[in-house]
């Protein structure tokens, strides 16, 4: 287990509440919150920092945990935002290159009847619902970034999206 916060004198919202045993809180949902890290992060290393980002987080912010009995719910909910911080902090570069010209590069095009009648789904789509879909999928586009892209509102976006995969299901036969 790794090591702890160091204590630091007590400020007078820490005063007003019952004091929290740091150590004995680490040492009793480390392994939980590993667990739960781990399994959003899928790689030990990146488990293994967003649990003690998470600590500092909450060790920093100790004095807001109003319901000491709410302590595990209240550390799994920093270590899912902190897991969110990490993408946050990705900026994918985007590509200059077509969407249309993405397949083209490829040394092997895949000729199975299921891809060529999804492309050709995909392409059957009215362009409103095609591009925010491509974008998506293809380019990683947040919703909200969608929209800001395309001049919409991002609840235009979600319903577009919604629409796009609901005649892509009936295109490819699928029940909705």
């Amino acid at each position: 287990m790794p090591a702890t916060a160091t204590a630091t004198a007590p400020t007078a919202a820490d005063t007003l509440r019952p004091t929290i045993d740091f150590d004995q809180l680490v040492r009793t949902h480390w392994s939980a919150l590993y667990k739960y890290a781990y399994r959003l992060a899928g790689d030990a290393h990146t488990a293994e920092d967003l649990v003690q980002d998470s600590l500092l987080r909450a060790w920093r912010a100790r004095h807001k945990l109003k319901e000491p009995a709410a302590v595990k719910g209240w550390l799994k909910t920093i270590v899912r935002r902190e897991n969110a911080r990490r993408f946050e902090r990705i900026q994918p570069r985007e590509s200059a290159m077509p969407t249309e010209e993405v397949g083209a590069q490829r040394k092997t095009y895949d000729t199975s009847t299921e891809a060529f009648v999804l492309r050709r789904a995909i392409a059957a789509l009215a362009p409103e619902y095609r591009e925010p879909l491509i974008l998506q999928v293809l380019h990683g586009l947040s919703q909200q970034e969608i929209a800001e892209r395309l001049g919409l509102t991002s609840a235009g976006v979600g319903t577009r999206l919604f629409r796009a995969r609901q005649k892509l299901r009936e295109a490819l036969g699928e029940r909705v």
